[in-house]
């Protein structure tokens, strides 16, 4: 019975790249053409880099010369920074009565339009009781006056529709996530732009009032004298 072995998914590099020649690219990308393997290694040691293979199902494999130690760093924070901005779309619910009261509907609406202005999805799930049930049309009017209400930050993503005891619609935000995520970083970094001109510009002033303070005192001084 064979047992698989692990895949690497790490490139071949310097003299773990056995075969005859190689397609050698340059450390700044530039083009040196096919030459044997023998003579890449040797470019590779004479710069003191690696000599990393880039494309090995190429016929001859594409080989770079490159700091390869350097390269997996750089590469390991693109991938964490990726990781950080990546968004991940998120389904708020909220849910509502068909016969709400304008209040509630205001302040529910104010929530809605937030999710949709952070970039989520917002499911709106309509609970009829009772005798509400023989009543669909308030739920579908309602959802229609929200999706109304809200149409500048988002869309009718999944139409109203009827599910059991309650009816469902989904809206989705106009911005995407990332759009969203970005807006909101430079809103938090002009906030702290404004609190620290402020702070700088009241400081200004009392040292301002100080230095007319000295000069009035220094004035009555001179007088007396």
């Amino acid at each position: 019975m064979s047992r698989g072995g692990h895949i690497s998914t790490e490139p071949r590099i310097n003299d773990r790249i056995r075969v005859p020649e190689v397609r050698l690219v340059g450390p700044n990308g530039e083009q040196v053409g096919i030459v044997r393997i023998e003579d890449a290694l040797r470019l590779a040691a004479e710069a003191d880099l690696d000599l990393v293979e880039v494309a090995a199902t190429a016929r001859p494999p594409v080989a770079k010369l490159m700091d390869y130690g350097k390269f997996k760093y750089e590469s390991a924070v693109k991938a964490r920074e990726a990781r950080k901005n990546q968004a991940q779309t998120v389904i708020k619910e909220m849910k509502l009565r068909p016969k709400i009261d304008p209040h509630d509907y205001e302040t529910k609406k104010g929530h809605v339009a937030r999710f949709l202005r952070q970039g989520d999805k917002v499911k709106i799930t309509i609970m009829f009781r009772g005798r509400e049930q023989s009543r669909p049309e308030l739920g579908f009017r309602l959802l229609q006056r929200l999706a109304h209400d809200v149409e500048d930050l988002g869309f009718v993503e999944f139409s109203p529709k009827q599910d059991g005891r309650n009816m469902i619609m989904v809206l989705g935000p106009h911005k995407r996530k990332t759009e969203a995520m970005a807006e909101a970083r430079a809103r938090r970094a002009q906030r702290r732009s404004d609190a620290a001109a402020a702070v700088n510009g009241s400081a200004g002033e009392a040292a301002e009032t100080g230095t007319a303070g000295a000069d009035t005192a220094g004035a009555s001084a001179g007088a007396a004298d």
